[in-house]
């Protein structure tokens, strides 16, 4: 039997403003996709895109999800964000606080919002 803590994923995703960040983290949300989203404060990003470096401010959305809920949470993400390629990256916790997992679980259970 898995325990609570090995069932969340913690998806790292950075959006162009707070429009952008606001929009997803409340979707996310409201359909049960994740159980809380942090909206970070802005970061700049250097990366190389078409053969240029380039920079941007932009805003750090770190999405808690469970295993179960985690494909649709992502294939929801990519809907919803404005970059041709959103940077969307999923990591497996090693820890994380067991009554936090279950309040994650909990929160999103396809029946969570009803």
């Amino acid at each position: 039997m898995t325990s609570p803590a090995t069932e969340l994923r913690l998806v790292v995703s950075n959006v162009p403003d707070d429009a952008a960040a606001s929009t997803i983290a409340r979707a996310l949300v409201d359909e049960c996709l994740a159980a809380c989203v942090n909206v970070l404060g802005a970061c700049r990003s250097v990366y190389r895109w078409q053969g240029a470096v380039e920079s941007a401010d932009e805003i750090t959305l770190l999405v808690k999800t469970t295993r179960a809920r985690h494909d649709e949470c992502v294939r929801r993400l990519a809907a919803l964000h404005p970059y041709d390629v959103p940077e969307i990256v999923t990591l497996a916790p090693e820890a994380v606080w067991p009554s936090y997992a279950q309040w994650a679980i909990d929160e999103t259970a396809p029946s969570a919002g009803a």
